[in-house]
């Protein structure tokens, strides 16, 4: 083994190589992902201190009147003990973890992405990333289906660094905005924003946002204030998804 080879590996020149296989793409928060870490040996001999997967998305943050877009790391995990990998050897090691219920949905500018990292003591560390995509659960897809049913059609879904009073595990919160395009609230509401907090499969916590549409002098100036945005927090189950369209009908009623 020639010094040369490891001068080059330090530097990432035939050093290992690192490729993730999921067994599927497709997930809802709180799924199980299993998949394996495929390590391919370099030029040189290589000792793996660590293999770590973390789950990764992207959120606004505003500062001084500019918006910043930052990455959040959702879960990091170890799969590995220290061990060696000889030149050109294939390693397989598997793994199985859940997804935290505060993965967003990747809809509208929404993405979410596992890094996998190989940390190799004084050499550039080896990294892969693969997007998945995150589907909504029963109950956000439940809750969606009845605001459709009352005219409201999905316009924009984005992460927006998060309030510290709304702030739970995340620094980010996911907002869901909605128009109306019929029913009884178009010409009513300029929109509505929601917002989940799930607390397991069955339960969530939920922020709606109701933004009036101005009405006359007094509407405008209200508007112009933000004073005819009215924030709600409320829980749903999956018991109620029956009864989910009445529900948030009669939340949203309150204040059109």
């Amino acid at each position: 083994m020639s010094v040369f080879n490891k001068v080059l590996a330090s530097i990432g020149i035939g050093s290992a190589h690192v490729d993730t296989k999921l067994e599927r793409e497709r997930f809802r928060p709180g799924d199980l992902v299993t998949g394996s870490v495929e390590i391919i040996g370099g030029s040189v001999p290589q000792k793996i201190d660590e293999i770590y997967l973390s789950v990764h998305t992207t959120y606004v943050k505003e500062y001084d009147g500019k918006k910043l877009t930052q990455i959040a790391t959702i879960h990091k995990i170890r799969i590995n003990e220290p061990f060696e990998v000889a030149p050109t050897e294939k390693k397989e090691i598997p793994f199985t973890f859940n997804l935290p219920y505060e993965t967003p949905v990747t809809s509208g500018k929404t993405k979410v992405w596992i890094s996998t990292g190989l940390d190799i003591k004084n050499a550039v560390d080896p990294k892969d990333e693969d997007f998945i995509r995150i589907e909504p659960n029963e109950l956000i897809q439940s809750t969606f289906s009845a605001l459709e049913a009352l005219g409201f059609q999905l316009r924009n879904a984005d992460c927006e660094e998060a309030p510290y009073r709304f702030r739970k595990k995340m620094p980010f919160i996911q907002e869901f905005e909605f128009i109306p395009k019929t029913g009884a609230y178009k010409g009513k509401l300029d929109e509505l924003e929601i917002a989940f907090f799930l607390k397991n499969r069955e339960e969530a916590e939920v922020l709606i946002e109701v933004d009036r549409k101005a009405k006359g002098i007094a509407g405008l100036f209200a508007e112009t204030l933000d004073m005819d945005e009215t924030k709600v927090r409320g829980f749903i189950s999956a018991s109620e998804i029956p009864v989910l369209k009445e529900k948030l009908n009669g939340i949203i009623s309150r204040y059109v």
